[in-house]
């Protein structure tokens, strides 16, 4: 297949990219040019800023794909500017738990319907991150109707690449013994791993689901629980104060994540406990050596 990939360089789009490699498709990577890659000639490259609707119509006027794969849309006018310019089969937009008004657990993809919400036409500071997501997935639900689509909908993403540093942000402060205050400390959290993740939307590429799905790692964990485990390895507690630092995760309810529709595409999520403990190991090491 001659896929588009938008972004492609980091986190996520890195092992999607792989992936689909892997399965010997054509892919063209969209950036806007500032992060290197290390793909060499195995993609072809697009560079453009797809804020900028000349910039998309000069990209992409001579090219069709047979699918899409958007790993950066965060607001409705990000979706408008792209599919009015780019013609494709198909197209895969990765989306967020956090479209959901309530979390808790095994939360199912119908919780949220994006066909009954408003279409607002926003940029990204219009809104919470949760609102513009849900914009995202209404202005191609409404407005693209007549393109096949898919709409991922992942908690949040982990990994040894993952640059947003939000699990690590616990760890270090640990070893670092910085004080932090967390506000749902004994929370079950939903997490997927930033390669499964990855390979899960190549795996979707020639399936015939559309629709909204959910990918994420079997199980949840706690902060409570990751916190145990750092004192195990190293014999530090973790120090909780009002006033400590604010920790990333703050404010989100307990929550688990249904993958049957994953499942029932023969698509297997590991469980969480056979990798996670690993990473920890590696965020210990890694904060130690900074000491």
């Amino acid at each position: 297949m001659n896929i588009l990939v938008i972004g492609g360089t980091r986190l996520i789009g890195k092992h999607l990219v792989l992936s689909l490699l892997s399965n010997e498709h054509v892919v063209t990577i969209a950036t806007r040019g500032k992060t290197k890659d290390n793909y060499g000639d195995k993609v072809n490259r697009i560079c453009f800023d797809r804020t900028d609707e000349k910039q998309i119509k000069e990209a992409f006027k001579n090219v069709q794909f047979d699918l899409v794969y958007d790993n950066l849309a965060f607001c409705s006018n990000d979706i408008i500017r792209l599919l009015e310019q780019v013609k494709c089969t198909k197209y895969i937009v990765i989306s967020s738990a956090a479209v959901y008004n309530k979390l808790h657990l095994d939360v199912k993809e119908e919780e949220f319907a994006a066909e009954n919400t408003k279409l607002l036409y926003c940029e990204r500071d219009d809104f919470p991150y949760s609102k513009s997501k849900q914009q995202v997935e209404c202005a191609l639900i409404k407005n693209y109707a007549h393109i096949p689509s898919v709409r991922v909908r992942l908690p949040f993403v982990i990994g040894k690449d993952d640059d947003t540093n939000r699990l690590y942000f616990y760890v270090d402060h640990i070893i670092k013994q910085i004080p932090l205050h967390i506000d749902n400390f004994e929370s079950q959290l939903a997490f997927v791993r930033a390669s499964e993740a990855g390979k899960f939307l190549a795996y979707l590429a020639d399936k015939d689901f559309c629709g909204a799905i959910h990918g994420a790692n079997q199980g949840t964990v706690s902060i409570k629980q990751i916190a145990e485990y750092c004192k195990r390895k190293t014999g530090k507690e973790i120090l909780l104060s009002d006033r400590g630092e604010p920790a990333p995760y703050n404010g989100i309810d307990e929550y688990s994540i249904n993958i049957d529709r994953a499942t029932q595409l023969d698509f297997s999520f590991t469980p969480m406990d056979t990798w996670l403990y690993e990473l920890l190991d590696e965020y210990i090491l890694k904060s130690q050596l900074t000491e």
